[in-house]
């Protein structure tokens, strides 16, 4: 396959007018085969999406393949190829369940025309009570290193990002034992300053949807985000929905993390489908518009895809369009170490190929060098 006429975001992030070649599944310098005329269109690398729920009404805490294939697919058709969807707080039994279905839906290989799934993002239920957000406080707890090295073998090492309210009882030992197998993110926290950056010195390398579930950035206290921003080892997840930021909000955090903003969904299964009354983490959410609630009015996750997140991002927020697309695709895939096979055009990796238009609206997609 060739593409030619196209812009390509090429891996050092920017474009070039330039053919882009796939052989078999993956990227190659050069190849014969069906050409496909691209010209007017930009191609970027299929985007990688490390914290979702659920679309379609499916939830991926569903944990059956019904689920996962659902959620996939849709993802793929709006040109994220890539993910590492979130559970819930819930407790052992239920995650455990949500461990296996992900470990035999990747065990059956390449699904046709859907995303791949490269990793699960537990999300709970190591946080805060006094943070909980749209997570149920029912199944909070303690966290807990052997616990999750149960569950961990349950999904083959699928579990990627495992968040954790470092102000809890036992959560710097967790850090340290846990950091060696899967990337550890500070949520739905209260934590200080102190805290926070004794969570970095322990091994976390990340912060869940930032600005949100967090204390706010004080000039006298600058806790989670004051911290972070003091590192350069750390990434930021930001949601870009128009519901969860300000756009003034998203334009600051990308100037006080250059290179390591880490663009996220968290969609819940409402998105795709129209207003109505929904379930994330076995709560009631009404869905008004691009709005998600808890009955109290809590935010309750996004119903943006990843791909309108990134337009959000650029058209709406005004941030450039190569940092945002490296923000959707690059950064992540390196934040769950995926990097060598996702999250770029280069040669050798998997010839995951989005087509979109100067509007970054979806126009061709090719999956493992197939096009779809």
């Amino acid at each position: 396959m060739r593409i030619e006429g196209a812009r390509v975001f090429t891996p050092w992030g920017r474009f070039e007018e330039r053919a882009l070649c796939a052989e078999g599944d993956r990227i190659v310098g050069w190849a014969e085969g069906e050409v496909i005329d691209a010209a007017g269109l930009m191609a970027i690398p299929g985007l990688v999406d490390v914290h979702f729920h659920g679309a379609m009404g499916q939830d991926f805490c569903n944990g059956t393949a019904e689920a996962i294939e659902t959620l996939a697919a849709y993802e793929a058709s709006q040109g994220v190829l890539a993910i590492c969807p979130a559970t819930m707080t819930y407790p052992e039994d239920k995650l455990g369940t949500i461990a296996d279905a992900a470990a035999a839906w990747v065990a059956e290989g390449v699904h046709e025309g859907c995303a791949d799934l490269v990793g699960i993002n537990m999300e709970g239920p190591f946080i805060s009570p006094h943070k909980v957000g749209a997570q149920n406080p029912a199944y909070v707890q303690a966290p807990d290193a052997a616990l999750f090295a149960r569950l961990q073998e349950r999904a083959g090492g699928l579990f990627k990002l495992v968040d954790v309210a470092p102000e809890e009882p036992g959560a710097l030992d967790f850090i340290r034992e846990v950091s060696r197998s899967a990337t550890v993110s500070v949520a739905h926290t209260c934590a200080t300053y102190a805290q926070a950056a004794a969570a970095f010195d322990a091994g976390a390398r990340e912060c869940t949807h930032l600005w949100n579930a967090m204390p706010p950035l004080h000039h006298r206290d600058p806790g989670v985000i004051g911290a972070a921003a003091d590192r350069n080892d750390v990434r930021v997840e930001l949601i870009c929905d128009g519901v969860h930021l300000h756009p003034a909000t998203i334009r600051t955090t990308f100037r006080l993390f250059p290179g390591r903003v880490v663009l996220i969904a968290d969609s819940m299964e409402a998105t795709g489908l129209s207003d109505g009354s929904y379930q994330l983490g076995g709560q009631e959410v009404t869905v008004r518009g691009s709005l998600a609630t808890l009955a109290d009015g809590t935010i309750a996750g996004s119903v943006t895809n990843l791909m309108g997140c990134l337009r959000y991002a650029v058209r709406q927020a005004g941030v450039p369009l190569e940092v945002a697309l490296t923000a959707a695709t690059l950064t992540p895939a390196q934040a769950i170490g995926v990097d060598a096979s996702y999250g770029s055009l280069a040669e050798g990796k998997i010839a995951n190929i989005v087509l979109v238009d100067d509007n970054l609206q979806v126009r061709d997609v090719i999956i493992h060098g197939v096009r779809q």
